[in-house]
């Protein structure tokens, strides 16, 4: 059997190994792929295993030979399910490796932005600490987290991860949701009152018809100026302008995000040069804890495909 793994470098630059597969046939490694070189690299292979390179109609009718694609990631966009379920291709995904990672990243955004840590950090490589006349400085007014009222859109694996470290924090957690039960300590809201009423507000949906857009100018205008946004879910569920001119605006006080709608980010993205915007390139599932339980699902995934047993299928077969 020959494994092809299309774009491994995001999920393994170097520091873990795709070992495993070596066990189940002749494995392929390609750091990068481009769209042109899919199909020739592709040719032959029953086994492709592919993050972010798509797997469209036009790809997937050029290689007869495929019998199983696994998404190395949770989302399986990349891959046309409604050809390969036509085909015969099973496709898998890995579900629920980064949750503590996400929810960690969640926090590092809003403990930076209400504690303004990377500013200060980079003040005092400066000297401004050691030459200042008093025994501490401080630029901006501060924020305790508790008692304040956290709000989720989403109570899924990552949502509610991030919604027990609110509880920790001692904030109040309310939630839109789809969840008819909630736990102790958690109120389930309507979505304007979750605009309404959050001090801080994180995304935890996925990205659909009903969801992109989600988090509009209209939306925004519901908000406290005092307020924080959190996006960790997919940058289209935001309006990008929107949130820049509120931010500008201010009419929110700060916006920390880790997805944004087109990656790479565009250089003409507005979000880029608004106020109070603090972006990461979408790392939060890229800890190396959750890189190797990637890989590690990954390896079972296929595993139990060469099996007949195959698991964490997300189409028709």
């Amino acid at each position: 059997m020959k494994i092809v793994i299309l774009d491994a470098y995001t999920v393994n630059p170097g520091d873990l190994t795709w070992h495993p597969l070596d066990d189940m046939g002749e494995l392929i490694v390609y750091d990068r792929t481009l769209p042109e070189q899919v199909v020739e690299r592709c040719k032959g292979t029953e086994v492709v295993l592919t993050n972010k390179v798509v797997l469209d109609a036009e790809i997937l009718n050029q290689l007869p030979h495929l019998s199983y694609i696994g998404v190395l990631a949770t989302g399986y966009n990349v891959v046309d399910l409604e050809v390969a379920s036509r085909q015969s291709i099973t496709v898998t995904n890995i579900p629920a490796y980064s949750t503590n990672s996400v929810a960690q990243m969640v926090w590092a955004h809003i403990l930076n932005i209400t504690n303004s840590v990377a500013h200060y950090a980079t003040e005092n490589s400066k000297g401004r600490w050691t030459n200042n006349k008093d025994f501490c400085y401080y630029d901006f007014t501060h924020t305790e987290l508790a008692g304040k009222t956290m709000g989720i859109v989403g109570l899924g694996n990552t949502g509610m991860a991030t919604a027990r470290i609110a509880q920790a924090f001692g904030m109040k957690v309310i939630a839109y949701t789809s969840k008819t039960q909630l736990p102790e300590g958690m109120t389930k809201v309507t979505l304007d009152e979750l605009f309404q009423e959050s001090d801080i507000l994180s995304l935890h949906c996925p990205l659909t018809n009903e969801t992109k857009g989600l988090v509009n100018r209209e939306r925004l205008n519901l908000m406290k100026p005092s307020a924080i946004l959190i996006n960790t879910s997919r940058g289209p569920v935001v309006n990008e302008a929107d949130v820049a001119e509120a931010l500008n605006q201010g009419r929110i006080a700060a916006f920390g995000a880790d997805v944004v709608s087109v990656e790479p980010i565009e250089a003409s993205n507005p979000l880029l040069n608004a106020k109070n915007c603090f972006l990461t390139p979408h790392i939060a599932w890229a800890t190396k804890e959750a890189r190797q339980r990637l890989i590690d699902i990954c390896v079972e995934n296929v595993k139990a495909f060469v099996q007949d047993n195959p698991q964490n299928v997300v189409n028709e077969r």
